[in-house]
């Protein structure tokens, strides 16, 4: 064990991001059978999704990838600033960040951390999953 000192705060697993080939059919499940409702179309090949403590992205994608269909998962944290936290935290462990803290186009903040074969999990902070 490196270090018994306890990681920063989170609130859980709230997020998830799949890869998709049909957009129009994985929107129609998550909103017509799940309940969620559309948060944000950035574009043609993305959608992202809430419901309640929920968010869910899709993206599309041209051909089934190998890896299946699962793009990340993310951790919530309560405050942009955590997301620095668990970077200082990640790092002084030794743990290989995919992809630095940074400010999202919808306002979010978040890094990538990279996991074992190929799992991405994303430390996020993201301002509606708090409401």
């Amino acid at each position: 064990m490196i270090s018994a000192e306890p990681p920063p705060p989170a609130l859980g697993l709230r997020h998830v991001a799949l890869r998709v080939l049909d957009l129009d059919a994985a929107e129609r499940f998550f909103v017509d059978l799940l309940g969620y409702r559309v948060e944000w179309r950035p574009d043609d090949e993305n959608v992202y999704l809430i419901r309640h403590h929920d968010n869910v992205a899709l993206h599309r994608v041209a051909e089934a990838p190998g890896a299946g269909l699962l793009d990340h998962v993310g951790i919530l944290v309560q405050r942009a600033e955590d997301v620095d936290a668990w970077a200082a935290w990640l790092e002084a462990r030794g743990a290989r960040l995919a992809a630095r803290p940074k400010t999202h186009r919808d306002g979010a903040r978040s890094l990538y951390l990279a996991g074992p074969e190929g799992l991405l999990v994303q430390i996020i902070h993201h301002p509606p999953a708090l409401r």
